[in-house]
């Protein structure tokens, strides 16, 4: 059994592509479920194969506890730290070969306190790969790229699982794909761009921590990605496999 765990900020389209990835797998004949670990989400474009709502109820803990939306949110995400070996039973008994997990909508939730590095790495699979989705929209000025960039190692140096940058929502902003993909690879290509924006003191701070950040940088690469048109799939797939251990690899 494989784990694909998706994470990334709020609205960067972890869910949808979720439905993306299980769906593309099922067509390939493959047996892949969803696990939807966000307890705070009110609609998913996809139905889970396991829940966490299921187990952890949101207004019973605001009921309970007489707390608000956001602390409420906070217990449910802990609380979730002690539901991992009913998740673990509810996931092995699907018999799935490829595991796609939706983890919460607040990246701070899941990655930033105990209880989401716990998840990750106490789920029990034979390989494991952290996604972080970089919002296509958002990352398309040098500074948010820099700032996501800088998040996603974050992130990876909290979960210390394998981590691969995808730059989401890419149907939504072709015109600016081009260019973040030239700044992932590119280091002068990123201060050129930046040099518009800022000068002075600010330009030598970003650009030296970009420099800084591309030589220590622990992701694997940067892959652009549509969940509605499945561009770019085919790349991201293949570096499933090859993290996954070898595999097939598919055509489109």
């Amino acid at each position: 059994m494989n784990i694909v765990y998706i994470t990334g900020t709020a609205g960067s389209g972890k869910s949808l592509l979720t439905s993306s990835l299980v769906s593309w797998y099922r067509e390939k004949s493959q047996d892949a479920i969803a696990v939807n670990l966000d307890p705070g989400v009110l609609s998913l474009p996809y139905d889970p194969d396991v829940d966490i709502r299921n187990s952890v109820d949101m207004q019973q803990i605001m009921t309970d506890y007489s707390l608000g939306p956001n602390g409420a949110l906070i217990f449910a995400n802990d609380l979730i730290a002690s539901k991992l070996g009913e998740i673990q039973e509810e996931i092995e008994s699907t018999t799935a070969d490829f595991v796609v997990v939706d983890t919460p909508g607040q990246i701070e939730l899941f990655a930033f306190r105990e209880s989401g590095p716990f998840i990750a790495k106490g789920l029990e699979a034979d390989s494991k790969v952290l996604l972080f989705l970089m919002d296509s929209l958002v990352a398309s000025s040098p500074t948010n790229f820099l700032s996501l960039a800088l998040l996603s190692t974050s992130v990876q140096l909290r979960m210390e699982l394998p981590q691969i940058q995808v730059l989401s929502k890419t149907d939504l902003a072709k015109d600016k794909v081009p260019e973040m993909m030239r700044w992932s690879k590119d280091p002068l290509a990123y201060e050129d761009a930046l040099s518009h924006l800022k000068s002075g003191t600010e330009y030598s701070f970003y650009s030296q921590l970009f420099r800084s950040l591309k030589r220590s940088s622990l992701s694997l690469g940067l892959y652009p990605v549509s969940s509605y048109t499945r561009e770019g799939f085919i790349g991201l797939i293949g570096e499933f496999a090859r993290i996954f251990g070898g595999g097939e690899e598919y055509e489109e």
